[in-house]
């Protein structure tokens, strides 16, 4: 009889010594990385830091967008389901003449208001940074509460200022100048749209401005006054230039603001006289307002085009002016 206690009973495995797991697992980890791109594993940390970023940017911006794109094909109704059109609503838009007038007038204020505030806030700015800390904190507070002013609590202060016996006719009349019908008049109502939107953005920018300034470092300041630089010719030579970034920062911004701004116009006159204050969002919420019933495909679509006209504006404005590193970077 044979002797089973000496036959396998199993299939044959490999007895490992006491190192051989651990050096092909760490084998086999070193072939996983060299198969990861190397710029992926130089940057996995940052890749790691951004991704909610990206995923949140997907769930609230991107794929809304999309979405109202998607929607902006159909002919949406309360009253029925909606039904496929296809470019007709662009169509609509495109060929109202109104929509272009309404984007002309963003235009204009946007025109009025930003680089105003950049001019001032830059002086300001400019003034701010050469005071001691204690008059430079009180400074910039008094200089800071009209950004906490409601839009439309500013709006109805200006309207009591236009008025007939109102301060601006006040002022006017010191100079031998007539009462004039500031929000009734074509000429003078944007205009007279644009101030309280330069008083409520100015403090903002000026503290922008401010940071800005103080990063710039003192030595270039001191040079440029051993040389005999005056005030002018060190804001042209040093403040400016280094301040790049910040004003590109702050005309972006300011130009897609201001060019979107509803509460102003709307408060102070509605779009009057003629359109003359009627913004691309006043125009879009009117529209959506309007008795058809197919106002929410066509204020949709409108919203649509001015993301792309807006959008296209910005990356124009990136691309005549560069970003640069600061100095010292």
């Amino acid at each position: 009889m044979l002797d089973t206690s000496t036959q396998p009973t199993g299939p044959v495995t490999q007895v490992a010594g006491p190192n051989g797991p651990s050096r092909r697992r760490r084998r086999r980890d070193a072939k996983l990385t060299e198969q990861v791109p190397r710029h992926l594993r130089a940057h996995l940390t940052a890749y790691l830091m951004i991704t909610p970023m990206v995923i949140l940017l997907g769930i609230f911006v991107i794929w809304p967008l999309v979405y109202a794109f998607y929607l902006s094909f159909f002919e949406m109704s309360f009253y029925k389901d909606a039904e496929f059109v296809g470019f007709d609503f662009y169509k609509y838009v495109l060929t109202d003449p109104e929509f272009y007038e309404s984007l002309l007038v963003g235009l204009k204020l946007a025109l009025m208001v930003v680089p105003t505030i950049l001019v001032l806030a830059l002086l300001l700015a400019s003034f701010l940074a050469t005071l001691s800390k204690r008059m430079a904190a009180f400074m910039k507070t008094t200089v800071y509460v009209p950004a906490v002013v409601s839009s439309v609590v500013a709006a109805i202060i200006f309207v009591f200022i236009y008025q007939d016996e109102g301060v601006a006719n006040w002022f006017i009349g010191l100079f031998g100048q007539g009462p004039l019908a500031w929000l009734n008049t074509a000429s003078t109502a944007l205009p007279a749209v644009a101030v309280p939107a330069i008083w409520l953005g100015f403090g903002v920018s000026t503290l922008i401005m401010l940071a800005g300034i103080l990063d710039i470092p003192d030595s270039y300041f001191e040079s440029a006054k051993l040389d005999g630089a005056n005030f002018w010719q060190r804001t042209r030579y040093i403040t400016i230039p280094s301040l790049r970034n910040v004003i590109l920062f702050l005309l972006v911004s300011g130009l897609t603001l201001t060019i979107q701004e509803f509460q102003l116009p709307l408060v102070m006159t509605n779009g009057g006289p003629v359109n003359a204050t009627n913004t691309p969002n006043l125009y879009i919420f009117n529209s959506f307002r309007d008795a058809t019933p197919y106002a929410t495909s066509y204020s949709l679509t409108a919203a649509l085009l001015l993301f792309l006209v807006i959008g296209t504006i910005s990356i124009v404005i990136f691309r005549v002016v560069s970003s640069e590193k600061s100095s010292d970077a």
